[in-house]
């Protein structure tokens, strides 16, 4: 009798255990916030709930929400990489393709544009088909190249263009390139840590 209660104990532990993971693995994922590329909205240190789980039913990204992908390969050079040369960092014009494979490495950012989109930026701010953005949420970009890129481009069909808030400290799309969507991992909808800043990010 004994034995046998001790094996369910240990079947019920074992089912609990594989749940928690498939759930991870599948539908949602805590992640931390590892730069101040995301301030004001998100903190160094910050712990937000990934929903992977509309990604996975084939929900696409859509302009203002956070999500965490992998970024283009050109994202780990010291000095970020695009896929076309005289484009992104210290250019006129913000990168329009990435280099072709993903890095291992996660970022978090925000969508600023989508597939068909036509992306300038102005003092930091984006200019989406031809509109300056109301973005309350962005910080200011202060002078410098890497605010300002007056020749947009295309979002290309199947792919996202990502910026982090802090627009003076985020090395984004504007430096590597659009995100294709298959490299999205799901999108942020829970801060829950600190407790003191839980909420919708």
């Amino acid at each position: 009798m004994r034995r046998s209660a001790l094996f369910e104990w240990v079947l019920v532990l074992v089912i609990a255990i594989g749940l928690a993971l498939a759930v991870q693995s599948y539908a949602v994922k805590p992640y931390r916030i590892p730069s101040e590329s995301m301030e004001p909205t998100l903190q160094v240190g910050d712990r937000v709930v990934v929903d992977r789980f509309s990604h996975n039913l084939g929900s696409k990204p859509a302009v203002g929400q956070i999500v965490v992908f992998h970024p283009p390969a050109g994202a780990d050079s010291v000095t970020p990489r695009c896929g076309m040369a005289g484009q992104g960092g210290g250019t006129e014009t913000p990168c329009s393709r990435p280099t072709s494979s993903a890095s291992s490495q996660t970022f978090i950012k925000r969508v600023v544009g989508v597939a068909g989109d036509r992306i300038a930026i102005r003092g930091g701010h984006v200019v989406r088909n031809g509109r300056l953005q109301s973005e309350p949420f962005a910080t200011r970009c202060g002078p410098g190249a890497d605010c300002d890129f007056p020749h947009a481009i295309t979002v290309p069909a199947g792919r996202v263009y990502v910026m982090g808030d802090n627009r003076g400290h985020s090395e984004d799309s504007r430096y590597w390139g659009p995100v294709p969507i298959t490299w999205v991992i799901g999108k942020a909808v829970l801060i829950y840590w600190p407790p003191g800043e839980a909420g919708s990010p």
